[in-house]
């Protein structure tokens, strides 16, 4: 079954980015001219995805106004002449069929999956981390729906990482199947260096099936006292149901200021209109340091 809905999880509290974060989402934070979200909804529309559910909570309401119409600014933008623009803004607001809910408490990822339950139905869907922006010729969600379409089975996106992150993030045990899709059998959240499988983790992306919803309403807060995504696949992967794909493209962390610095200057370089002009100064700039 083709991969159609999605869920972006958009509640954190974007601590990790204080005091940018206080009165702007930290999902809201720019890469040179659009916000950190609109680059995952893209992602997800280039992968064919039709039907995205953002998960939100109290103060984030800038991200609903994003994607909505500014018939003010665009009869502004007419008047002007200044078509480009305008086109550029009709299409974010027509990007998908975006719908909202909102995580009252913010009990985990796990509690954020489940809340979409009844927007998924029984359909196998996608999980975008709102995090997490990945840049790339091939959309790194679609990679994982290729891998579902494929093996019939659930997906992690799966990179390996430092000892220093790995207690930070998940632990996978792997088995190889090729160069790039593996079979996971377990797996544990924010482990010890002693307990790590691997330093394989999950970074930003999965895609599950309907099932996953039942074993999270069965599964007992974890780390931080807050209900885990990773323990209820963790159930998933034991019974022979999770595969992992290690993606191509760029991974930027949004919760972390080095990764928001990263990605403005990385993406600024490759950027249609100021990328040629911006090099010039970064060359400049860096025979000053």
């Amino acid at each position: 079954m083709r991969i159609r809905k999605a869920i972006i999880p958009a509640a954190g509290l974007g601590t990790r980015v204080l005091p940018a974060s206080k009165a702007l989402p930290k999902e809201m934070l720019p890469i040179v001219d659009k916000p950190a979200i609109q680059y995952i909804v893209e992602e997800a529309v280039r992968a064919g995805i039709t039907d995205i559910l953002i998960i939100t909570n109290r103060g984030k309401g800038v991200i609903e106004d994003h994607f909505d119409h500014s018939i003010e600014l665009e009869n502004m933008l007419e008047k002007r002449g200044n078509t480009e623009v305008l086109n550029t803004l009709k299409e974010t607001a027509n990007l998908a069929n975006i719908y909202y809910i909102r995580q009252k408490e913010t009990k985990g990822l796990g509690d954020a999956v489940l809340r979409a339950k009844e927007f998924v139905g029984d359909e196998p869907f996608a999980v975008l981390y709102g995090d997490d922006v990945i840049v790339g010729e091939t959309p790194a969600i679609k990679q994982l729906c290729d891998v579902y379409e494929n093996y019939g089975k659930c997906v992690v996106g799966i990179k390996p990482v430092s000892d220093e992150l790995i207690v930070k993030y998940s632990s996978l045990k792997i088995q190889n199947i090729t160069d790039k899709i593996f079979k996971v059998t377990d797996m544990i959240e924010k482990p010890k260096l002693e307990e790590k499988f691997s330093n394989y983790s999950v970074l930003g992306r999965c895609v599950l099936t309907s099932d996953i919803f039942e074993i999270l309403e069965h599964t007992p807060l974890g780390a931080g006292n807050e209900l885990q995504l990773t323990d209820a696949m963790k159930t998933m992967a034991k019974c022979g149901n999770m595969m992992g794909i290690d993606f191509d493209g760029k991974r930027y962390d949004m919760g972390n200021k080095l990764g928001i610095l990263k990605a403005n200057v990385e993406v600024a370089l490759n950027h249609k209109e100021i990328g040629s002009e911006f090099k010039e100064y970064l060359k400049e700039l860096v025979e000053k340091l």
